[in-house]
């Protein structure tokens, strides 16, 4: 990665603000919102039976962008010293000095303030809980420093999207959007253990807590293995809670496949394809998901 000037003649020149937001957003993996925003939307879209108000969905996309970016920048913050001492993660632009951390903590504070705003702007249960889904977010990127139940503690960080969005519209909570929650927060702590199998040694030396790094590759495997089993079942139970029709369990047989698939691309032995099984499967996952759903609720339960 280049360093966080570019030369001319020998004289450093300052990136350009569209190369320095392009930095911040990698910084973040803005992109891997995906992961987590389809989820609010279908939290919105079932409490709505159909499409919410434009206005509404504004707010629930400008929330959900602000609380993972608050959630993703701390994480970068904090985890500086270990990320530096990883070779896996000593690329990553607060490392390399593309980012001082002054900007990141910046970053954080509009974040978190763009967060507050749309909460504001969505139900009064949205703005009451806002605190307490914001302190779970961050509260995440500490929990490697004394549990190897990380990987939950990220998943309920997601898990919360679709009962976010569902109360972004009924200002109340119901079974439905807990059940989605539920199958959400495994679904991505299934696949956070699977991440962390590369990290397992380097977890083990620094004192950093993971199920692989605690119980070691194969097991992490077996482990993740049983989250994503439970994930279906939640799917599947939020699914015939809602009424949803055919569509929806179409979608939710593709995502099982596809789950299976995740466990031919990586093994134990060789996990080379990890950002294939990891970001490509999943995102499809979440797509799968999001439109099944939607479809199910649009074309009649």
């Amino acid at each position: 990665m280049k360093d966080v000037h570019s030369q001319r003649n020998g004289r450093p020149v300052k990136k350009s603000l569209a190369e320095k937001i392009h930095v911040f957003l990698e910084m973040i993996k803005f992109q891997h919102t995906i992961f987590a925003l389809p989820f609010a939307f279908v939290g919105a879209f079932l409490a709505a039976g159909g499409m919410p108000s434009a206005a509404t969905c504004f707010w629930i996309l400008l929330a959900m962008a602000g609380a993972r970016t608050v959630a993703m920048g701390v994480n970068r913050i904090v985890d500086l010293r270990f990320d530096s001492e990883n070779p896996r993660t000593k690329d990553r632009p607060l490392v390399t000095g593309l980012i001082k951390k002054t900007e990141a903590w910046i970053m954080v504070a509009a974040a978190a303030v763009t967060y507050f705003i749309a909460s504001y702007n969505l139900t009064p249960l949205a703005f009451k809980l806002s605190p307490v889904i914001l302190a779970i977010l961050v509260f995440y990127s500490y929990t490697k420093r004394f549990t190897f139940l990380c990987h939950l503690f990220l998943g309920l960080g997601i898990g919360i999207a679709p009962t976010a969005g569902w109360i972004a519209v009924r200002d109340s909570i119901g079974i439905v959007p807990i059940l989605m929650s539920l199958g959400v927060m495994f679904w991505i702590a299934g696949f956070d253990v699977l991440y962390a199998c590369q990290d397992a040694e380097f977890d083990s030396r620094r004192g950093l807590h993971s199920i692989p790094a605690s119980v070691g590759v194969p097991r992490a495997f077996f482990i993740s293995g049983v989250f994503h089993l439970i994930a279906f079942s939640a799917f599947m139970a939020a699914g015939f809670a809602a009424g949803l029709n055919w569509i929806y369990f179409l979608g939710m047989a593709a995502t099982f496949v596809l789950l299976i698939l995740q466990r031919r691309i990586v093994t134990p032995h060789d996990l080379s394809r990890m950002n294939i099984a990891f970001f490509r499967l999943n995102a499809a996952i979440s797509i799968i998901l999001f439109v099944s759903t939607s479809c199910s609720i649009f074309l009649g339960r």
